[in-house]
C-alpha cells in the first residue's frame, strides 16, 4: 500500500499541492483528474520521488523508486538511441533479462529506428512498453492515452486490466472520461492543488458533472460566438 499524508509542494512562494492525503492499495486502479495546471504531474513526480515536498509518502514494501515504473506525459529519449536500445536500457536498470525484444513489442514499433524519430504516440507506446517490461509493482502513468491511436488505446486498456489482476498498484491521469470509466476503480478530483473529491466507480459521474459545471459555459459565452 502507498500512503500519502499531508503532502505539500511549493515552488518558491507558489504552493502547487495542498495537504494531499491518499491511499493506494494493490489490485486497484486510481485515476487523477483536473484541469491543466491543477498539479497532477507534480503529484505524480512527488509520489515517485522526483520532487522534494513536505509531508510523507510511505510504501509498505520499501522504497517506491525501486519498484515503480513512471510514464511521463512527454517521454524523453537520448539522441541516437534505437527503440530496442531504449528498452534494453530500462531492462538493465531492473536487472531484467530479455532475449527477444520483438516478442515483447506489443505495439509493433520499429525498434531498429531511432526513438527520437518516432511520432508522439509511438514515443508514448515505447516508453510504456519499457516500464511494463521492468516487472514493476507500481505504475504511475501520466496521460497514457494521450496521442495514442484507438487500437493502441484498446491494448492499453487490456494491459491495465492485466495489471489489476496481477495485484499491481496503478495510478493514472487522463482527460478522456470514457477511458477512466473503463479502467479505474477510484477517481480523485484535483483542483487548484487540492483533492476536492474522491469517489468509487459508482460516483464517477458526479466528478465529470462537477468539472463540466465549473464555469465552462461562462468561458464559452465570453467568446461571444455568432
Amino acid at each position: 500500500m502507498i500512503s500519502i499524508k499531508s503532502l505539500h509542494k511549493y515552488y518558491v512562494n507558489n504552493q502547487v499541492l495542498k495537504d494531499i492525503n491518499l491511499k493506494f492499495n494493490p489490485g486497484e486502479i486510481h485515476g487523477v483528474v483536473g484541469e491543466n495546471g491543477a498539479g497532477k504531474t507534480t503529484l505524480f513526480r512527488s509520489i515517485s520521488g522526483m520532487e522534494n515536498f513536505k509531508g510523507t509518502v510511505e510504501y509498505t514494501k520499501g522504497e517506491i523508486k525501486n519498484t515503480m515504473g513512471f510514464l511521463p506525459t512527454d517521454p524523453y529519449f537520448l539522441s541516437k538511441i534505437t527503440g530496442k536500445e531504449y528498452l534494453q536500457l530500462l531492462c538493465n536498470a531492473r536487472n531484467v533479462e530479455v532475449f527477444d525484444f520483438e516478442e515483447k513489442n506489443i505495439f509493433d514499433l520499429p525498434l531498429h529506428h531511432y526513438a527520437e524519430t518516432y511520432s508522439t504516440g509511438m514515443k508514448k507506446k515505447l516508453a510504456l512498453t519499457g516500464v511494463l517490461m521492468q516487472n514493476n509493482d507500481i505504475f504511475i502513468l501520466d496521460e497514457p492515452f494521450n496521442g495514442v491511436d484507438i487500437y493502441s488505446n484498446t491494448i492499453i486498456n487490456q494491459v491495465l486490466t492485466k495489471l489489476k489482476e496481477l495485484n499491481k498498484i496503478v495510478i493514472l491521469s487522463s482527460h478522456i472520461f470514457s477511458t477512466l470509466y473503463e479502467t479505474c476503480d477510484y477517481l480523485h478530483y484535483l483542483k487548484n492543488g487540492s483533492i476536492v473529491k474522491s469517489v468509487d466507480k459508482l460516483q464517477f459521474k458526479s466528478i465529470e458533472e462537477e468539472m463540466q459545471a465549473s464555469g465552462i459555459e461562462v468561458k464559452i459565452d465570453k467568446l461571444d460566438l455568432k
